[in-house]
């Protein structure tokens, strides 16, 4: 079972073993556990934020100054090698280092959630390349420095997940790390209890969002819900709240480098009015029709050159209120395509979501730029560097939006600005399909209530436009990546099918007490994680399910060599000479393998006992049961492994 822990005898007798101090050690851990999580994501958001404002400020500061000396081609040629070593350094790490960290992981991500441990996707060397090009943390500073149209959201939610996991792990025997308390958390839903919150972090510590990333987890991240994982989630993104407020404090004393002040993303627009009417309404529904149409082209394009990609590679895997560039212009101008390019993506957007400033960009410039920017998000996405998706569709949401407000204007009293803000909320609402989470994020971000209804508006619109051509964008990279994930709702051809037509053949079962040889066959023929457990009682007329025991448990048992020449039941040694956290959740990538076995050819026919780690109380379904009642029950319990049995058994 994903999010619940494997009920067999052995974890019984550990929990009737645990004193009360104990148990609220564990309690206690999964809060300090959720507070690391924050502290970690907050700082690592932070350095993330202050390295690609100074790497980019010192690079464009170089050229501009070049350029005042009129060596356009020496400004050029800096300009142009400093992205080069840039991406060529993140592209390295990933291709060399940790191939895992290329992409946005948020797919990666949700996949893990639901129930797939892809390999070393979230593993401390993913980690290290996805931060700053060394891994997540320095691959996403080096590739979003370099120029790329490219976001850090995806990245720092990749880096959350991977920091969670790394601390619910549970301990290191390689490193000698295996204190009794930490070993509690060796289990599925405790771990990705904390992947949660850490997915949720990395959300509030890209956009300073931090209901938004509880949000974002609950509607696009995680597929099995509890209350008491809200507030954990609730708290971790607060902690990354306190994290964030403390260093903007600190980097307005200008301790954070030249640029370190301008890191950290808000988009103030609530200094704007707005006022708006029935011409404005209608202006706003079609701003949402087409950003809808356009989000699901963005969707198709996006998978059609990540298909591409994978044929192609080894690895298929002068306004207060803006940043303006005089870019060789007269004194007091500024030349206003320069100051959406030769920016940060951070500052091209605050640039674009300015108010009272209906004429400083012209038509024909963001005509260029949304063009441009949704292009090259386009092909940018799915190279070998960690990249998200969420800074790319804002940016052409807010070039498209502010382009029609520019159309409009003569007719409509709302705000450039807050058309360009408008355009980025049905940008993303066609291109990731979510509602909730996005309305909130956005509104966190740009500090404006009263733009609610348009926004909610907006979202609704793109989201049901986009949902009439095709998936998400993150479904459609889950599905193009090969990676299984199980949707919350039964598709329609299940409601004609039972539970009996699905199950596939021959069933290959256990007894009670096993021969050696009969296992270690079964082990070695099938991929199957898990087998039903069978007992035939005295004067039954049919075998009883006895429960399910789990491969990975299997493999612990081989190897403990716990065997006896008789078919008896010697459950009582097991337990007194294996340990419960033997049998605990292993790290990625780790735990014991079939070719870890070395059974004898003596041993082949010696017998071992079940019983201790069989889960006595699978669930359980009568075949008759419809698939599509079945489907959905198996995903909202969050379960691995569902039984069916005959109807005589019910």
């Amino acid at each position: 079972c994903l999010n619940r822990i494997i009920e067999n005898e052995l974890f019984k007798q550990d929990w009737r073993s645990r004193r009360t101090i104990q148990i609220f050690q564990y309690v206690l851990l999964k809060w300090a556990f959720a507070l690391i999580i924050g502290l970690g994501t907050g700082l690592v958001g932070i350095f993330n934020n202050i390295a690609v404002e100074n790497i980019s400020g010192f690079k464009l500061l170089m050229t501009t100054k070049l350029m005042l000396e009129h060596k356009y081609y020496k400004a050029f040629a800096a300009l142009a090698g400093c992205n080069l070593a840039l991406a060529a350094a993140a592209a390295a790490l990933c291709a060399y280092i940790a191939p895992a960290a290329a992409g946005s992981g948020i797919p990666e991500v949700k996949a893990y959630l639901n129930g797939v441990d892809a390999h070393s996707i979230l593993a401390p060397s993913t980690l290290f390349v996805k931060v700053n090009g060394i891994g997540s943390i320095f691959g996403s500073i080096l590739c979003v420095s370099a120029g790329f149209v490219v976001g850090k959201e995806g990245p720092m939610v990749h880096t959350g997940a991977c920091i969670a996991s790394l601390i619910g792990q549970g301990g290191s025997r390689k490193y000698h790390l295996t204190w009794r308390w930490l070993r509690y958390f060796k289990n599925d839903r405790d771990r990705r209890d904390l992947i949660t919150c850490g997915a949720a972090a990395g959300v509030a510590s890209a956009f300073r969002a931090p209901v938004g990333g509880v949000l974002f987890a609950l509607e696009e991240a995680a597929s099995w819900w509890r209350s008491a994982l809200l507030w954990r989630t609730f708290f971790t993104t607060a902690v990354v709240a306190i994290v964030l407020r403390a260093f903007i404090q600190l980097c307005s004393t200008g301790t954070c480098g030249l640029f370190g002040e301008g890191g950290l993303i808000m988009y103030d627009v609530s200094a704007a009015k707005v006022a708006y009417s029935v011409p404005d309404i209608l202006a706003v529904i079609l701003l949402g029709v087409i950003g809808g149409i356009f989000g699901s082209l963005y969707n198709y394009l996006v998978d059609k050159v990540l298909r591409t990609y994978s044929i192609i590679n080894d690895c298929p895997n002068t306004d207060l209120s803006g940043n303006y560039k005089s870019f060789q212009c007269p004194p007091n101008h500024y030349n206003d395509l320069a100051s959406l390019f030769l920016n940060t993506n951070d500052d091209a957007i605050r640039n674009l979501l300015s108010t009272s400033t209906t004429k400083e960009f012209h038509i024909s410039s963001l005509f260029i730029f949304f063009i441009a920017i949704y292009c090259l998000g386009v092909i940018t996405y799915g190279i070998a560097i960690p990249s998200g998706l969420f800074i790319p569709v804002i940016l052409a949401g807010a070039g498209y939006g502010r382009l029609i407000g520019r159309l409009f204007d003569p007719i409509t009293k709302l705000d450039v600005g807050l058309f360009a803000l408008l355009g980025a909320a049905s940008f993303l609402g066609g291109t990731m399909r979510m509602t909730v989470s996005l309305c909130v994020i956005l509104l966190e971000l740009t500090n404006d209530l009263l733009l609610l209804p348009l926004v909610m508006l907006v979202l609704l619109i793109s989201k049901t436009v986009g949902d009439m051509f095709n998936h998400g964008v993150y479904d459609q990279i889950v599905k193009l990546k090969g990676l299984p994930y199980m949707e919350a709702h039964a598709e329609p051809y299940m409601k004609h099918l039972v539970a009996r037509d699905v199950v596939s053949g021959p069933l290959i079962t256990f007894s009670g007490v096993e021969k050696v040889g009969n296992i270690l066959h079964a082990l070695k023929t099938t991929g199957h994680n898990g087998f039903p457990v069978i007992d035939e009682p005295p004067f039954a007329d049919a075998p009883e399910l006895c429960g399910l025991v789990l491969r990975s448990h299997l493999l612990v048992l081989l190897k403990g060599k716990i065997f006896s020449r008789d078919r008896v039941l010697s459950g009582d040694e097991v337990v007194h000479r294996i340990s419960k956290f033997d049998f605990a959740k292993a790290g990625s990538g780790k735990g014991v393998k079939l070719e870890d076995l070395d059974i004898k050819d003596e041993e082949m026919d010696m017998y071992v006992d079940l019983h201790p780690i069989t889960n006595t109380s699978p669930y359980t379904v009568v075949e008759t049961m419809s698939l599509a009642k079945a489907a959905v029950l198996f995903r909202q319990l969050g379960l691995r492994h569902m039984c069916v049995v005959p109807k005589s058994q019910g």
